[in-house]
């Protein structure tokens, strides 16, 4: 009886220490990310409307497409002579993760200064792609920009330009 005892104690000192639980399990997983080529963009051609005859007494406006060709609007009072000097829609690179798509946002107006106190606005942004854009298989895609110049009346002569740029913005989708 004194064994059988002693053999009790033992099996209960046995099962008291076993760490036995039926309602647990674990498991493992890893963990990974991929870091992709950072967007960029840059210029490669500015925007040039080009040389522009106004009128004495009425205003009017040039659309300035993204192929670099233009056309007058508005109430007529710009016309647009056979010397038409530079025209050029604005260019630019995107670049960034091969045949991923972007985003594009373009600014509402600028302004054109002729570095005395004459001004005018340039709006109504286009670009190509519109909206949203896909890079090549090698990570890059040309994106064009237009816009439409509003010109008043008896504007005065001289060269205008924009001293703080057109930002256009593109981000990943």
């Amino acid at each position: 009886m004194k064994n059988f005892s002693k053999a009790i104690i033992a099996a209960a000192v046995v099962l008291g220490s076993a760490n036995i639980s039926f309602a647990q399990a674990s498991a493992t997983a890893s963990a990974s990310a991929i870091i992709i080529t950072p967007i960029s963009i840059s210029k490669t051609v500015d925007m040039n409307f080009g040389n522009i005859a106004v009128s004495a007494a009425t205003s009017g406006t040039v659309i300035l497409s993204t192929s670099s060709s233009r056309t007058t609007g508005g109430a007529g009072g710009v016309t647009l002579p056979s010397t038409n000097g530079t025209v050029t829609s604005a260019e630019f690179t995107v670049s960034g993760e091969a045949s991923y798509t972007y985003a594009i946002t373009l600014p509402s107006t600028a302004t054109l200064s002729d570095g005395a106190s004459h001004t005018m606005t340039v709006g109504s942004f286009t670009s190509n792609p519109s909206a949203t854009g896909t890079l090549s298989s090698g990570g890059t895609q040309t994106l064009k920009l237009g816009a439409t110049l509003s010109v008043s009346a008896a504007q005065a002569a001289g060269t205008y330009t924009n001293s703080t740029g057109v930002p256009v913005t593109v981000n990943y989708n």
